[in-house]
């Protein structure tokens, strides 16, 4: 009876051991790749309960969602001969799991060592500026040079993101003071447009003013209001030398002389000494 009972459960042990190896679940995530004595069985197994011959099949499970890849910091040397550390990001996936089992040893590592690689590669090919400038056009063709090789291993490259570029520290300096210098040509650029177009403007109401006199008398006074706002000034009006001979000959001319005004200055010399007499005055002030 003793010896019935340990059968038993000898027996209960080889079905629960052989039934375990028996059954595998395979996840909604997995896929199922199974080698019978070593040879591919063209079924991949989907996700659920399934049963395999125990002892005799080994089946794979490969995972078919996106995978993200840390490419580590490669440093590489531009066209331009900058050496600069790269990192970057990779998002795959695999879309042939009887491929990624048979044709590659470790399909995560090999995708690594792509990436590693290619990035170096294509760095090299590009300068800083481009690097710096046109991230997208970079991304493009990292994805499309990893891609190649991996698609004979069932991987599928989906994006490819560049995180970051380090450059050295004299590097850094150099494109700050570029920078910086760009900055003040275009704010003496902007100051000399807005010079140019005071100038315009100052040109123009001043060949208006020059054809009504008495525009050019309003300014004047308006000047002399506006410094006289202050109670503490001075106010200096020079009268040019021309204006006071031309005065003193007109009181001689009306005093019996002979009549010099009118035969000493032009009807132009007359407009220029009266535009002089009223040219704004210089201020001073006095505290």
């Amino acid at each position: 009876m003793e010896l019935l009972v340990v059968l038993l459960v000898v027996v209960a042990l080889v079905v629960l051991t052989t039934g375990g190896a028996a059954v595998h679940s395979v996840q909604q995530y997995q896929r199922g790749v199974v080698l019978r004595f070593g040879r591919l069985l063209p079924t991949v197994r989907e996700p659920g309960l399934r049963v395999i011959v125990p002892f005799v099949d080994r089946m794979t499970k490969v995972p078919v969602q996106t995978t993200v890849l840390d490419v580590p910091s490669q440093n590489a040397i531009t066209r331009d001969n900058v050496t600069i550390g790269v990192d970057a990001v990779v998002y795959f996936k695999v879309t042939d799991p009887v491929r990624a089992v048979v044709n590659v040893d470790d399909y995560l590592r090999a995708t690594s060592q792509v990436a590693q690689t290619s990035m170096r590669s294509v760095i090299g090919r590009a300068d800083l500026d481009t690097l710096l400038a046109d991230r997208e056009q970079i991304n493009a063709e990292l994805r499309a040079v990893i891609d190649a090789p991996t698609e004979d291993w069932g991987v599928s490259i989906d994006r490819v993101e560049i995180k970051d570029i380090a450059l050295p520290e004299g590097m850094r300096r150099s494109m700050s003071r570029q920078a910086e210098a760009e900055r003040d040509r275009r704010a003496r650029v902007i100051s000399a447009e807005g010079e140019l177009e005071a100038s315009e403007k100052l040109t123009q109401a001043s060949e208006r003013m020059s054809s009504a006199p008495g525009a050019l008398q309003l300014r004047l006074l308006q000047t002399v209001t506006d410094v006289a706002s202050d109670k503490n000034s001075t106010l200096v009006m020079p009268l040019p030398v021309e204006l006071l001979r031309f005065l003193e000959r007109g009181a001689g001319g009306s005093a019996g002389t002979t009549p010099a005004p009118a035969a000493s200055h032009t009807d132009e010399e007359l407009a220029e000494i009266t535009r002089a007499a009223l040219t704004p005055p210089e201020v001073t002030h006095q505290r």
